[in-house]
């Protein structure tokens, strides 16, 4: 039958047959993508309020949504640790935070197993929301209405950026998924 078909034994990712994941890849890629986010801080953006995206924490929540049980829940430690290093928070801040959001995901996961898009862009604005608005009040910052709307445009942009997070999550996961180690 394979005679037939040269194909029948090969799909998107290679050979079926005598081939495994690298583990590198496998275990890396999203920890390595999240720790890229929190480097956002360095790109040269100058603005006089608040506009770019919690790029790390929007990462973070794009692969606990899109590839739930991905990372342990013992991640937003060094990932939330890396990340002030670089974002100029308070240390603690997105240790604290990235844990909760990491806890709070996994709960989701657990109540609403089945769930569609729209859900989890609805769940992820309310993450990154009350990521934003936390990530203030760690700061030192007073939470005023002036405050508020010098964030607003932050919080809508992160939202809004979340499907491209998503896509590009879907796209890393692939590769992370590729079959290209012969086994013996």
């Amino acid at each position: 039958m394979d005679r037939l078909n040269p194909n029948s034994r090969k799909d998107a990712f290679g050979s079926k047959i005598n081939r495994t994941h690298r583990p590198i890849l496998a275990y890396g890629i999203p920890w390595l993508s999240i720790l890229l986010g929190s480097l956002s801080p360095l790109l040269p953006v100058i603005a006089p309020a608040p506009v770019v995206p919690p790029v790390a924490f929007i990462m973070l929540v794009a692969w606990q949504l899109v590839r739930p049980g991905i990372l342990p829940l013992w991640a937003g430690l060094p990932l939330g640790l890396f990340d002030d290093l670089y974002s100029g928070q308070p240390i603690g801040s997105a240790v604290v935070l990235f844990s909760c959001a990491l806890l709070a995901t996994d709960l989701f996961e657990g109540r609403f197993p089945y769930r569609n898009f729209l859900i989890n862009w609805f769940n992820a604005a309310v993450l990154i929301t009350t990521y934003i608005v936390l990530a203030t009040l760690f700061s030192g910052a007073k939470l005023t209405m002036l405050q508020m709307t010098v964030i607003l445009p932050q919080i809508v942009l992160s939202i809004a950026v979340f499907p491209l997070a998503a896509w590009l999550v879907a796209m890393l996961d692939r590769l992370r998924l590729m079959r290209s180690r012969r086994v013996a």
